[in-house]
């Protein structure tokens, strides 16, 4: 037990280093393409630290263990999961962060057309996945239907971020590196190709990290005897989530705050669309108590982020309270 705690630890502290780095490097591409913090949040990096929490349903489905059931349990926990660590645990880590210079009455000063447009896109997949979960599997056609509509969203929803990234930077949106490349304090220069090594190499350890740190959850799981669908519901999306939070909270102790929750909304909508529509087609996607809970207290706690949203931005407190949407989850999961 003490060996798996030990390498928790170390995993997180790789995590937090590749998190700097590569928010660092994506600072600096961002600045360079001349793009809006919207899309250096909500496309670059939400892609890219959603890798680690999309290669692990990917990974049980296709290449788990000889347990069909178990492979699908955890694929289809850690689909869902990943949504409600976001829109609830994340958001409220995000403004604690922030939370003693801001106070409860602050504001998270977020471009609010970017958000919205995060907010709604994945909201209308959710729900559309959660639909899906009612068609017998024997009705293939229409689940692949819904499928198909699942990921023309996304490229929707991709297309929609890019045509406004020209009118936000002119408005003042545009990625701003504050601090000069990693790579350039040893004595390299700041170009195309050093940006991109240095991303890279953060993505790497990023994904390095949240592999490591998820074989060390997996194995605390397992002394305690906690059920797969559990597991892929509640602990593995903490672990896998790890670089957005991490990355949204260097960015809005920073200032950055339009990157730092495009980081989580952006996540969000990849999640919620390319990642359900896997799991329609190759899993039962059934609609199971635990899993009805959990959609429903995402779409909640997502609803509740639109909700509050105002010019200003967002008010901390909301933020704050989407917390007790995840701790109200697990009360609900663990005392079944």
């Amino acid at each position: 037990m003490t060996t798996l705690v030990l390498e928790l630890v170390a995993m997180l502290l790789i995590i937090l280093a590749a998190s700097e780095l590569f928010t660092n490097a994506l600072e600096h591409l961002g600045e360079r393409l001349g793009i809006s913090e919207g899309v250096t949040g909500s496309l670059f990096a939400a892609v890219g630290t959603a890798l680690p929490e999309t290669m692990v349903p990917l990974l049980a489905i296709l290449a788990g263990t000889a347990n069909v059931q178990l492979n699908q349990e955890v694929g289809v926990g850690a689909i869902l999961g990943a949504p409600l660590m976001l829109s609830t645990l994340s958001t409220a880590l995000m403004a604690l962060a922030v939370l003693r210079r801001r106070k409860l009455g602050g504001w998270v000063h977020a471009e609010a057309t970017g958000l919205k447009r995060d907010l709604h896109f994945f909201l209308f997949a959710f729900l559309l996945a959660a639909v899906a979960m009612y068609i017998p599997p024997e009705s293939r056609y229409l689940r692949a239907t819904l499928s198909l509509a699942l990921v023309l969203t996304y490229f929707v929803y991709i297309l929609l971020t890019l045509k406004a990234s020209g009118k936000l930077v002119m408005d003042g949106h545009g990625t701003e590196a504050e601090e000069p490349m990693y790579l350039s304090r040893l004595g390299l220069r700041t170009n195309g190709f050093t940006i991109l090594i240095q991303l890279a190499a953060g993505l790497a350890l990023l994904v390095f990290g949240a592999k490591g740190f998820i074989d060390g959850v997996e194995g605390v799981s397992h002394i305690l005897h906690i059920s797969p669908l559990l597991l892929s519901l509640l602990i593995i999306p903490i672990a896998t989530e790890l670089p957005e939070k991490v990355n949204s909270i260097l960015w809005i102790r920073k200032g950055r705050d339009t990157m730092a929750f495009g980081n989580i909304t952006g996540a969000m909508v990849f999640q919620g669309t390319l990642l359900p529509a896997i799991g329609i087609m190759l899993t039962p996607w059934q609609p199971r108590v635990e899993v009805l809970t959990g959609i429903l207290v995402t779409l909640f706690a997502a609803g509740w982020i639109r909700f509050w949203m105002r010019g200003q931005g967002i008010p901390v407190w909301s933020l704050l309270f989407s917390g007790v949407f995840y701790i109200g989850y697990l009360a609900i999961t663990l005392t079944r």
